[in-house]
């Protein structure tokens, strides 16, 4: 198994479980790899350090010495250098992710219907509840023209799906 650390043109950071190196870039050629916070596909691969296992010694080590982690550098190769960024704060991401899901799991998804279910909700007709789902530009600031408290939420498709 692989770990490879991943980055999308916007500079979302990610981890990528692959069976090998040709499973990697078969994905990504045929465009199966996409950011979980924005769903970009141009998707790059970021250095990283290696955790390296000494082997039994080590085990016994361990517990005397702190763990060691060792940094292997690139073979040299004929291409020419890439530009390197460092790596947006995963943590903000994860908490982002998180709120995105808890949002998803405490709301019901009216769909194109938000506009109409949030003013039934606003002038007492309909029941009060915590709800989500899709209005154009025009309705929403149509909306907070009459008192209705919106929100734009960005909900990028790993929010909508179990990761493993």
């Amino acid at each position: 198994m692989k770990v490879l650390n991943l980055q999308c043109s916007h500079q979302h950071a990610f981890e990528g479980w692959f069976a090998s190196e040709d499973d990697f870039q078969s994905q990504l050629t045929r465009g199966l790899i996409s950011c979980p916070l924005c769903a970009d596909p141009a998707i790059q691969k970021m250095p990283s350090a290696p955790r390296l296992n000494f082997g039994a010694s080590a085990q016994a080590d361990a517990q005397t010495q702190p763990s060691r982690e060792v940094s292997v550098p690139a073979p040299a190769s004929s291409s020419p250098a890439q530009d390197v960024v460092a790596a947006a704060n995963p943590a903000g991401q994860a908490a982002f992710l998180k709120a995105l899901r808890h949002v998803m799991a405490n709301t019901e998804d009216v769909g194109p219907r938000f506009a109409d279910e949030a003013r039934a909700m606003h002038y007492g007709d309909a029941e009060q509840r915590n709800i989500r789902g899709q209005a154009s530009r025009s309705e929403a600031i149509e909306l907070i023209e009459e008192g209705i408290d919106v929100m734009a939420l960005p909900l990028p498709a790993a929010v909508k799906e179990t990761l493993q």
